[in-house]
């Protein structure tokens, strides 16, 4: 997902919540929450293929005008619902060459593809329905976290357009399927019009470039690889290139970079950790998942977004989160985080992505710890471990990790810090950095390009370790509890138990600067201890309370 921010920082910088996206989270979820969040009787029946977007903005007026040929395998779909927010209009729906009647209800535009009486003669196979579109869409009033289409000038008074919809939606700017669970199996076609000053970057790779011949050109970019909807993305700007031919594990990887002109002294500076990034990344998470559409950073009117294979930059040419180490520890100012982190989601969030945005956790819990490994790959095992703890001031339990199922609604902005402090246990517990590392490439391999949810994810990390993990994942994801460790010390004899758990809560720990470990449980333990003082090894994010004699 886009950068985190931690609590205290984003009082700072921004005065909004850690979510990524800022979404009301109302106490009783409404009928368009369903509508956006499940899977209802307008999505059965038909799967995404292929999105075929062309977008003409108009910087002045703030709008876009445009169509999208949605490809799908019809397994008999009758009510087609087609996603596009307010203010934002479809013009017509074309399915045949003939227009297609329809109605609104919020968001949502239902079309009978078919009536009841053609079912019985459905065949399986491809078709498509072509909408045109038209409107101002929602404006991004803090991108990425408060999204929408980004209408800016850069420092030469040039316009500079993008879009950040996460957790928003796509629905905000191209009318789709706007569900993460059903992804365009085939890639996508995105067509961007723009005028000849200007330049436009999308997705993947660009296949054409064609002159208009009235001041405007169209810059067409395709990915051939299944990509998330809020993933498709346009910028727009006085963009210049520059790239390189990375020698990865799947081959020769090419790795472009887009940058405004003024900036690309500083582009090439900073953009050397870009095939860092990737050197350390394979090697613990496997082969880059998109060879077939190349990596690219571009430079952003924001802070900075996963974008698949087009990753949004705006981290100003500094290392840190904007020149600010957010563990507090000296090791996150070694590196820049918006080339890090986001280019962490190629792997998690893009690759591996998640049906329901309640399971967000697999994304950004996953790329949150890419930061630890990125800095153990570079700066020794100790040093990575020093960055997840200190990472840990961002923790804030106000509610459970996992969200509310069906309803488009994320859970806690802990899905960051807190599920990458699981992972850490999870590393510790495993014991072998050897099978960690092993699980995090099969990970990778087994579900490639696949749609998860945490139960599949939890699962399997379970089974690949053979271990039960299920108390700890119901600890750290759907509780806003902090496990305690209770104990005593008393003539050469430790007493322990957990507390403030779910029950059956068993996670072993380690004894910190010792290579003994504990198994407590919620009953009372006992064990021959020699020493003066108890802790607990300080990867385990866990309270040690001692016990009132």
């Amino acid at each position: 997902m886009k950068p985190y921010i931690y609590f205290l920082l984003f009082l700072c910088l921004a005065g909004v919540s850690s979510q990524s996206q800022v979404l009301s989270k109302p106490h009783q979820f409404t009928h368009q929450d369903t509508l956006r969040g499940s899977i209802g009787p307008g999505r059965i029946g038909w799967d995404v293929l292929r999105y075929t977007i062309s977008v003409k903005p108009d910087f002045d007026s703030k709008t876009i005008t445009g169509k999208n040929i949605i490809t799908y395998m019809d397994n008999g779909v009758k009510l087609m619902q087609i996603d596009l927010q307010q203010p934002m209009e479809i013009d017509s729906i074309i399915h045949h060459n003939k227009s297609l009647p329809f109605t609104r209800d919020g968001n949502a535009f239902f079309t009978f593809i078919r009536d009841s009486s053609a079912m019985y003669k459905i065949k399986p196979g491809p078709d498509s329905v072509t909408v045109y579109y038209h409107g101002k869409p929602r404006e991004a009033k803090m991108p990425p976290w408060d999204g929408g289409w980004i209408w800016k000038k850069d420092r030469m008074g040039r316009p500079w357009m993008s879009v950040a919809c996460q957790g928003l939606g796509a629905s905000v700017w191209y009318p789709c399927k706007d569900h993460q669970s059903d992804e365009p199996d085939n890639g996508a076609l995105l067509n961007i019009t723009v005028a000849d000053t200007l330049m436009a970057v999308g997705n993947g790779r660009l296949v054409h470039q064609t002159l208009a011949g009235n001041g405007s050109t169209t810059y067409s970019w395709q990915v051939v690889n299944p990509i998330n909807n809020y993933n498709i993305v346009p910028y727009i700007g006085k963009y210049v290139h520059f790239g390189e031919i990375y020698n990865g594990l799947k081959g020769k990887l090419d790795m472009d970079y887009w940058v405004l002109d003024y900036d690309l002294d500083s582009a090439k500076k900073q953009f050397v950790q870009a095939p860092e990034m990737m050197k350390a990344f394979e090697y613990w998470f496997g082969p880059y998942p998109f060879y077939e559409d190349g990596y690219k950073l571009v430079q952003a009117p924001h802070l900075g977004m996963e974008h698949q294979s087009a990753v949004a930059y705006g981290n100003r040419f500094k290392n840190g989160y904007l020149g600010r180490d957010l563990s507090g520890t000296g090791w996150g100012l070694k590196w820049d985080f918006i080339i890090i982190h986001e280019s962490g989601h190629e792997w998690f969030a893009n690759n591996i992505s998640t049906a329901d945005i309640a399971d967000m956790w697999v994304h950004e819990g996953f790329t949150n710890y890419s930061e630890t490994l990125f800095t153990d790959y570079y700066y020794g095992k100790q040093a990575g471990n020093a960055y997840n703890i200190g990472s840990r001031k961002g923790i804030q339990n106000d509610i459970p990790v996992i969200g509310k199922y069906g309803v488009n609604s994320e859970g806690s902005g802990d899905m960051y810090p807190k599920a990458s402090s699981m992972i850490h246990m999870i590393r510790q517990i495993m014991n072998n950095d050897k099978k960690f590392r092993a699980l995090l490439k099969s990970l990778n391999k087994d579900f490639y390009h696949k749609i998860v949810t945490s139960a599949e994810i939890e699962s399997y990390i379970s089974h690949f370790a053979h271990r039960d993990f299920s108390k700890i994942f119901d600890q750290y994801l759907r509780t806003i509890q902090i496990p305690e460790l209770e104990y005593q010390l008393k003539n050469k004899v430790l007493s322990y138990r957990y507390k403030n758990c779910v029950p059956g809560f068993n996670m072993p720990v380690k004894i910190k600067n010792s290579k003994t470990w504990l198994n407590p449980t919620e009953q009372w333990q006992t064990r021959k201890y020699k020493h003066a003082d108890f802790a607990i090894d300080d990867n385990f994010y866990i309270k040690t309370i001692s016990a009132i004699n």
